[in-house]
């Protein structure tokens, strides 16, 4: 089974994209976490972020153990890392390149430690669309700017990150612009996405909703 998720920075995908993984037992793939390493990658190198040949040379070498090991920078998450992030996807020879990487992985699932998987769960932005178009569920998670950026806001505060909230406000329409105007693979749910808006919604009801549309359409296959 494959379950797609995607939306705007914020909204709840990685939340409810890794509790499902857990529930049905799916890997998880975090697309971003392609486009922030290289976008790390970019920043420690000290080249423009804005050279899309230099950032395709860095995706043709990205390697899944190298992106393990930024992950666990903690500038692969920071405001800055999601900005690196969105530029890098806005490059169409750079999207083409880490496509295939994405695909593949559909076709041979993985847990974190290598084990073979029954099937994935994908948390991004045109995952529904571009990555797994023909996925057996998709669901596309929203949510207001400014909920999204309140959201963003108590993240940073509680990782010690001083910064206001109107910044984090500025940075995520910012985001939202650039992602939903992209030549390539804009942002947009899939024509057969389940849309979920979680302005008004806890975690605890998304969860139950997106569990309930899984639990029968597993019943029915």
């Amino acid at each position: 089974m494959i379950i797609t998720i995607d939306g705007p920075a914020a909204a709840g995908k990685g939340t409810l994209a890794s509790t499902l993984s857990e529930k049905y037992h799916l890997a998880y793939f975090d697309t971003g976490m392609i486009y922030r390493a290289v976008g790390l990658e970019i920043r420690l190198s000290g080249v423009d972020v804005n050279d899309e040949q230099q950032a395709l040379q860095i995706a043709q070498t990205m390697t899944f153990p190298r992106m393990m090991e930024l992950a666990k920078d903690k500038r692969l998450r920071d405001s800055i890392g999601g900005e690196y992030a969105s530029i890098v996807a806005a490059m169409t020879s750079v999207r083409a390149k880490l496509l295939k990487m994405q695909q593949d992985f559909a076709l041979r699932p993985v847990y974190a430690d290598g084990t073979p998987a029954k099937g994935a769960i994908y948390d991004g932005r045109d995952t529904g669309t571009v990555v797994c178009p023909h996925a057996d569920i998709k669901f596309y998670i929203t949510a207001s700017p400014e909920v999204r950026a309140e959201r963003r806001y108590k993240e940073f505060i509680a990782k010690g990150v001083d910064i206001s909230y109107e910044q984090v406000l500025q940075d995520v329409k910012i985001r939202d612009e650039r992602d939903s105007n992209r030549s390539s693979a804009p942002l947009k749910p899939a024509e057969d996405a389940i849309i979920l808006d979680t302005s008004n919604l806890g975690i605890a009801e998304v969860l139950k909703k997106a569990c309930e549309i899984i639990d029968s359409y597993q019943k029915n296959s």
